[in-house]
């Protein structure tokens, strides 16, 4: 259970949030969302409110407003520090202030600080932001509106103590409507939550609406999935300007984004290589030892990330080298640097995955991949760098810089295990390596999203990379997005393009995308029109300018002497374009009564919504502190010190105006939780596999056939020996009855059919036809690639 060590009001009600109320139009393959959040004061003194939630972390915020006494109050970008002086000038002087801005330290966390709330009173916020829908491994769009701010570990060098709003009770609610526009048809939505009917509002179903059903709590992130009827086709969408915008400015020029799915040649992407170098970072930290979901079954996080370890180190081509961290306060490496995969050092590998727990402490990604990095990388073997974690750190954007300063030198594949983690984090990494990011929530399963990646892995690189536009005379064209470093088989581009000047002949540009795949010439070519499409609206832009706005903020952490004027063209940019960033915030204040708030001014924390992730375990507590408003004041000591090792024991601290976040302090003790030995068909199978990717026959192989092993020895053919016999038979089980899960087995069974023809046997055949009629099934040897 969670131990609230924060302030409570005398009702013991923490919050005088009352509702959220959700507008989401989705345009295609980006969205804007309105979200309105009601505050009522209880209490009955005045009130200053400190409400810290997660948005997508390349999401555009483009506006804030407040409505108080029936009067509405548009907010205004600042300068970051001028912003937060007004606020703390407009509290000092008792009038009504809002204050909305952007985390330091990750991009995905906003804090809104709601102050002078006289007793009895009400306010509304809302606030507006647009963000791309990202691409999931079927083909679908994901939206998500998080509803979990994870534990955010800072570690031990840090400044600050991380803190929490305890939310064993969320006493508001979620409205959420959807209202989804496409060029293309609609074919479904799926939700982890309950919605209302679909409702398709023309004959074409480009256009429908959908809300959530009535009394939806806000427990856990809704996730919305997408799917259109042919969801890879590019398209192009032109944005005209804001009639209101100064001429020249980037608000005012139309802009072209453009949604591009490169289709790779078959030949080229059915070859696999079996070179590189593969290192596995794995957290162990406490927080492993929570469960995927909270339905029924679910496994825990640690014991999903072993089994995925088994079948990544199953799945490996021979030639290839690889290596194992794991991670919490401290890490581990199973061997002192990467070593070449064989038989023996998969056995050594997979023991000591059976003993992985979630007991290392807190989460410091920083100090494995500084090492990690350090590390000479293996000549001829380019290194494939997974990460799994919940994403349970604060020193976002110093790892992302960490990443990126060594993208030259490898890929990086990133995972999200369970919900919110941190999109800055998962995200950041794989956008920064190269590579590709996937959030594993709910009841999903690890392993086929991880079994995409490593296909990613596998497959050749997009090389030498390059954009050539086709206008007519007089357009020209300002490319806004950063070169796309990395391109995948079914995953998706998106690029902003600023268009100037205009043509009075033609209206049709296209556009190429040139590339070299295996030394192969590749271009995916996609025409648009150069008038926009009617009222539009600004989302494009809104994401264009946040598009540029990030890679300057990216510049300036560089540092050096251009570090100053970056920040200032960032402000510009920032309150040109109404987008926030790292050195802007928005500020609302009332003024319309004139009146003063009078009395002491109590402070409340607003909790997120929080996933109670280890219900009843008495190894594991969460606890609240309150947020410091002023430097002055220092953070209580936590209560939670006696239930913790004395290595863990957090330390009180002094918190600066600004400083950190409302986020969870976890006291993780050692963890005691035992592995789950029960393991389903398909894994124990798995397991049996040799390196060289054969199978040989046995009591636990046949349990697995669920024939027994006098009757299978009995039916090897008098040309095969018991290592094809066995392998024939574990390919034919796996087309057979797991077909369903191939994306799991995939490489599993390539290497298995790659061993038993060079094995060059004269029973293959044989061994097809016996199978067949012991295990009940129809399969020739072409299907199994023998």
């Amino acid at each position: 259970m969670a131990l609230c060590c924060g302030l409570v009001s005398e009702k013991n009600v923490p919050v005088p949030l009352k509702s959220i109320c959700v507008q989401l139009q989705v345009r295609g393959h980006v969205s804007s969302v309105r979200a309105t959040l009601q505050y009522v004061n209880e209490e009955e003194r005045p009130l200053e409110a400190l409400f810290v939630f997660p948005l997508p972390a390349e999401a555009a915020l483009c506006s804030f407003s407040a409505s108080v006494g029936g009067q509405d109050i548009r907010g205004e970008l600042r300068d970051k520090q001028t912003a937060r002086d007004e606020y703390d000038d407009g509290v000092s002087a008792g009038r009504q202030v809002f204050l909305l801005e952007e985390s330091d330290q990750s991009a995905d966390v906003f804090r809104l600080s709601v102050g002078c709330l006289p007793a009895g009173g009400a306010a509304t916020v809302s606030f507006t932001y647009s963000t791309e829908l990202t691409v999931e491994e079927d083909g679908g769009l994901r939206y998500c509106l998080p509803a979990v701010l994870n534990p955010r570990y800072t570690p031990a060098a840090a400044t600050g103590v991380p803190q929490v709003c305890s939310a064993s009770v969320i006493p508001y609610s979620l409205s959420l409507t959807a209202d989804v526009r496409s060029s293309v048809p609609i074919a479904r939505l799926d939700c982890n939550c309950a919605l209302e009917p679909l409702q398709f509002l023309d004959p074409q179903h480009t256009h429908a609406q959908v809300s959530l059903s009535a009394g939806h709590r806000f427990d856990k992130d809704v996730e919305l999935l997408l799917y259109y009827v042919d969801p890879h086709q590019p398209s192009a969408v032109l944005e005209g300007g804001a009639a209101t915008a100064p001429a020249g400015s980037l608000m005012a020029d139309p802009l072209l984004m453009l949604s591009l799915y490169p289709e790779f040649p078959a030949a080229v992407m059915s070859s696999l290589t079996s070179h590189g170098e593969f290192i596995f970072l794995v957290d162990q930290s406490g927080s492993m030892d929570c469960p995927m979901h909270h339905g029924e079954g679910a496994q825990m996080r640690i014991e999903s990330a072993r089994d995925t370890l088994l079948l990544l180190l199953k799945s490996l081509p021979l030639g290839c080298y690889f290596n194992i961290y794991g991670f919490g306060s401290s890490f581990q490496a199973f061997f002192p640097q990467s070593v070449l995969y064989s038989e023996q050092t998969l056995q050594e590998a997979l023991q000591r995955v059976k003993l992985m727990r979630a007991n290392l402490g807190g989460t410091e990604i920083l100090q494995p991949l500084q090492h990690i990095y350090s590390q000479a990388c293996v000549p001829e073997h380019p290194r494939q760098l997974f990460i799994f974690t919940d994403g349970e750190v604060w020193n976002t954007r110093e790892l992302l810089d960490l990443v990126r300063a060594n993208s030259s030198s490898h890929r990086c594949f990133s995972f999200g295990i369970g919900e919110g983690a941190s999109t800055a984090l998962i995200a950041g990494m794989a956008k920064e390596g190269s590579g590709h990011a996937q959030f594993i929530t709910g009841s999903d399963r690890m392993q086929p999203k991880v079994m995409q990646s490593l296909r990613f892995a596998l497959q050749p690189a997009v090389e030498e990379l390059c954009v050539d536009w086709r206008l007519p005379e007089g357009v020209a064209v300002e490319l806004l997005s950063p070169p796309v470093r990395s391109l995948y088989q079914g995953q998706r581009a998106l690029l902003y393009a600023r268009l100037r000047g205009q043509s009075s002949a033609e209206s049709d540009g296209a556009v190429m995308i040139k590339y070299k795949l295996k030394d192969t010439p590749v271009t995916n070519q996609l025409q648009f029109t150069l008038t926009p499409a009617g009222d539009t609206g600004l989302t494009v832009h809104w994401l264009a300018a946040r598009t540029l706005i990030r890679g300057l903020e990216q510049e300036e952490r560089v540092g050096g002497a251009e570090a100053e004027a970056l920040r200032s063209r960032i402000v510009e940019l920032s309150v040109e374009c109404g987008v926030s960033s790292t050195h802007t915030a928005f500020i609302c204040t009332h003024t319309h009564s004139g009146e003063t708030v009078k009395g002491p001014l109590l402070q409340r924390n607003i909790p997120v919504p929080q996933m109670m992730a280890c219900h009843g375990a008495p190894r594991r507590m969460m606890c609240a502190a309150p947020m410091a408003r002023c430097s002055s004041r220092a953070l209580p000591k936590m209560v939670c010190d006696s239930a913790m090792s004395p290595s863990r024991k957090l330390k009180s601290a002094r918190v600066s105006h600004h400083s950190v976040p409302v986020g969870l302090v976890e006291c993780d003790s050692a963890s005691t939780h035992e592995p789950d030995l029960r393991q389903d068909p398909l894994l124990q199978l798995v397991s049996l596999q040799k390196a060289s990717g054969s199978w040989e026959m046995s009591s636990a192989l046949s349990a697995v056939l669920e024939k027994p092993e006098e009757e299978l020895r009995k039916h090897t053919p008098p040309q095969a020996d018991g290592l094809l016999w066995a392998t024939v038979l574990s390919l034919l089980w796996l087309f057979s009855c797991k077909l369903q899960d191939r994306v799991e087995w995939q490489f599993v069974a390539l290497k298995a059919a790659a061993w038993v023809r060079a094995q060059n046997q004269a029973g293959v055949a044989e061994c097809v036809r016996n199978g067949n009629l012991l295990l009940d099934c129809q399969l020739t040897a072409e299907t199994l690639g023998i």
